[in-house]
């Protein structure tokens, strides 16, 4: 029997467009961490050559330390809005974490008749602060004095929340009968939130890891879900040091739910699944027997 030669198969160069090195990795995670609080282990370094590499493209750098360079010089100042905003990760839809919702009802209705504000911390394209605005509605009625402040360190889903336009998909995640009551359907088949919900909400930009805050009185809810997760220890505590005064004595703070924040009891005790109140105000409640 005659062998034949084995077959050479053709050489698949699979090597990336632009070089990226530890190095490189190192100063993007140091600059994120310093300027959004932002903690990337090194398991995430693909997915960052993956979202910066557009932004390389687009500028027509040599590559990622360049793209650095630039980011660290005063040129660069033009271009850090997008490099943050390709590193922030904005997964939302309607009422997630519905458990939240009837809670925040209940807190509510024990304040009728007063002015009510909450803060929306991480607010991403607005389905958290359009469903705060609808479950405020729906327990106070639709002459409640509500005002919700929603805030991201993502421009560009500020503007989508703004503009409070969804697909006919996210909108279907709505529980029944609410897309009819508060959403009106357009010509292209998307749904906007109507002027009642969206006058309700006042969209801005803010840098949780920010040295200073816009100055607001305190609330009587906070969500701020989901977005610690991406941060260490030292700066969720920071954070949650700086939420204690800007939460009314009976508020509420709804974090995510892979969120724990037992070694800040100091400040914050867990009330409910995710939910907090005051350290103080906790340490006052009366105990129940069941």
């Amino acid at each position: 029997m005659t062998l034949l030669p084995p077959i050479q198969l053709p050489k698949i160069d699979f090597a990336r467009e632009f070089t990226f090195s530890d190095a490189d990795y190192e100063r993007v995670r140091r600059l994120i961490h310093r300027t959004a609080g932002i903690s990337l282990g090194p398991s995430k370094k693909d997915m960052v050559y993956g979202r910066l590499v557009r932004r390389i493209r687009e500028l027509k750098l040599a590559g990622f330390t360049a793209y650095v360079d630039l980011l660290e010089s005063p040129a660069g100042r033009g271009e850090f809005e997008q490099f943050v905003n390709a590193l922030t990760t904005n997964l939302t839809f309607f009422f997630r974490e519905d458990h939240h919702f009837p809670l925040l009802a209940e807190h509510l209705k024990q304040k009728a008749g007063q002015e009510v504000s909450i803060w929306c911390a991480a607010a991403s394209t607005g389905e958290e602060p359009y469903s705060i605005a609808i479950t405020a509605l729906e327990a106070l009625g639709a002459n409640a004095r509500v005002s919700i402040l929603a805030t991201d360190l993502d421009t560009s889903v500020l503007e989508t929340g703004r503009r409070g336009i969804y697909g006919a998909d996210k909108v279907a995640r709505l529980p029944a009968g609410m897309a009819a009551r508060y959403f009106d359907k357009l010509p292209d088949g998307n749904y906007q939130a109507r002027a009642q919900l969206r006058n309700l909400i006042r969209f801005e930009r803010l840098n949780l890891v920010d040295s200073v805050w816009p100055a607001c009185k305190p609330f009587d809810a906070i969500f701020c879900r989901n977005v610690m997760i991406y941060f260490d220890r030292d700066t969720q505590a920071g954070v949650l040091r700086r939420f204690v005064p800007m939460l009314k004595p009976d508020g509420l703070l709804f974090v995510g739910h892979s969120e724990n924040f037992y070694f800040a009891s100091d400040l914050f005790h867990l009330r409910g699944k995710t939910v907090y109140e005051h350290a103080a105000r906790a340490a006052v409640r009366p105990l129940t027997h069941g």
